[in-house]
């Protein structure tokens, strides 16, 4: 049995390189992925290179075109000279916005926003990098990583990812979680720039652009989290994965509207005796006991 998913959370980072062919494989069984998990390593000019051996380097790709094919399986190299989006480009950066982009007249053009102060904004309050910071990107399966990625990037179905919200917040002790997206730049700004900056999960809805550049189905969204994050977020899933995602995804409540049983409200959110409350804390397991 997992113990509780907060205990130390907060304090405590995963320090040691964990199995992560096993915390991929964990992560999609708790909530039932269909496709993997993206490692992202933001790679510095002078970073070793050894451990990306082999790796294929993709030519004119923006930023979330080379993490959908991560995401199917492949194992990549982009080069920031090679990154085929603007907005990108600064973000990561290595180039300034284009005078279109920061007048905003670009997105107006897109009809993205209807007046280009609108769009001038967007990309004042982008969270970017410090020039010099990144050269290269590699990025492939999580269960491939040679290492802890610095960022894990899952997309999936809402439901799914939704889980891992509720992992997080229950590291959190509850507290309540806020997504930062300007609905441009879902992938490389909401999902890898923020967490990786400001050191937290952070969700979207996705944007225009990584809709029109991949495979991002329109029932399918984005969340990305520190590597660091990566197993205590497994752990939190897995106790989520033992009753509320069975339970959730059974709707016993619906089911009992559309068939006329009476709902069992005493087991939706259970209270009264101990015996009842104690079955609905998570138990400590050897890893977590003191």
């Amino acid at each position: 049995m997992p113990g509780d998913p907060s205990k130390d959370a907060w304090t405590e980072q995963d320090v040691e390189v964990p199995d992560l062919r096993t915390l991929a494989d964990d992560m999609a069984q708790a909530i039932g992925l269909s496709s993997a998990p993206v490692a992202v390593f933001l790679l510095a000019p002078d970073a070793d290179m050894a451990p990306f051996a082999g790796w294929t380097a993709v030519k004119r790709h923006r930023y979330c075109q080379a993490l959908m094919k991560a995401r199917g399986g492949e194992r990549v190299i982009l080069e920031a000279d090679e990154l085929a989006c603007p907005a990108a480009a600064r973000a990561f950066g290595f180039k300034p916005l284009p005078e279109g982009l920061q007048t905003g007249k670009g997105l107006v053009g897109f009809g993205i926003v209807a007046e280009p102060a609108s769009g001038a904004r967007i990309f004042t309050g982008m969270t970017c990098l410090e020039p010099g910071t990144v050269a290269r990107f590699a990025l492939c399966p999580l269960a491939e990583a040679p290492a802890l990625p610095d960022v894990v990037v899952v997309e999936g179905p809402p439901e799914q990812l939704m889980w891992l919200l509720l992992a997080e917040l229950n590291l959190r002790g509850g507290e309540r979680l806020l997504g930062s997206t300007a609905v441009l730049q879902a992938v490389c700004v909401d999902a890898t720039i923020i967490p990786y900056t400001e050191e937290r999960l952070n969700f979207t809805m996705g944007c225009y652009g990584c809709r029109e550049a991949t495979d991002l189905e329109p029932g399918e969204t984005v969340v990305g989290f520190p590597g660091t994050h990566l197993a205590r977020l497994v752990r939190s899933l897995t106790f989520l994965s033992e009753k509320a995602v069975p339970r959730s995804r059974a709707k016993p409540a619906y089911q009992a509207l559309v068939t006329g049983r009476p709902a069992a409200t005493d087991e939706s959110f259970p209270s009264g005796s101990d015996e009842q409350r104690r079955s609905a804390e998570p138990h400590p397991s050897p890893e977590t006991a003191e």
